[in-house]
């Protein structure tokens, strides 16, 4: 998926093409969201996890799969010079792939963000469970596959599970 959407298109109309594109891959959509601060999201049935695996991840399929853990798809679209928030979670680590635009990761063990690192199209990012991270848009609209790999099989994650230690978008910090 190379959209290449420009950074003054409007978020309606990136939802829209990305949404008839899943369809096209006969990907479902479980819910969508383009009403995030930063862009949104589109969440991918379970049941399909294996084909977006496939069709984003296949070279990470085998250690995906090998895990014998929760997984659970979605496509995040970051819009341009807007950042997610630095965060963590407890019950789950992440893989992302930079398949469309311009984007920039921060990780770190601790709380300091180090630099940004710049992502190619292609680029796959692994998070580990409790790592700090964020995703970052750059000059044009960033479309990212990502998969949760859920820690605890007890207790999956899900929206709750993110330890907010900044953002810019004054959302409530978690406590820690």
């Amino acid at each position: 998926m190379q959209f290449n959407f420009i950074n003054n298109t409007p978020k309606e109309l990136i939802f829209k093409y990305i949404a008839e594109h899943l369809h096209s891959l006969h990907l479902k959509i479980n819910k969508q969201d383009n009403t995030r601060p930063w862009g949104g999201f589109f969440v991918i049935e379970e049941q399909d996890t294996l084909k977006f695996i496939n069709i984003y991840f296949p070279e990470l399929a085998g250690l995906l799969l090998k895990k014998q853990t929760q997984l659970s798809p979605k496509i995040l679209v970051v819009a341009p010079q807007k950042r997610l928030s630095w965060q963590y979670h407890h019950r789950r680590a992440e893989a992302w792939k930079l398949i469309s635009g311009t984007a920039a990761v921060i990780t770190s063990e601790n709380d300091e963000e180090n630099h940004k690192q710049y992502i190619n199209v292609g680029d796959i990012t692994q998070l580990k469970q409790g790592e700090r991270h964020r995703l970052v848009g750059l000059d044009d609209w960033a479309i990212v596959a990502e998969i949760w790999l859920h820690t605890n099989p007890n207790n999956p994650s899900d929206e709750n599970d993110i330890v907010r230690i900044q953002d810019d978008f004054g959302r409530q910090k978690s406590p820690l």
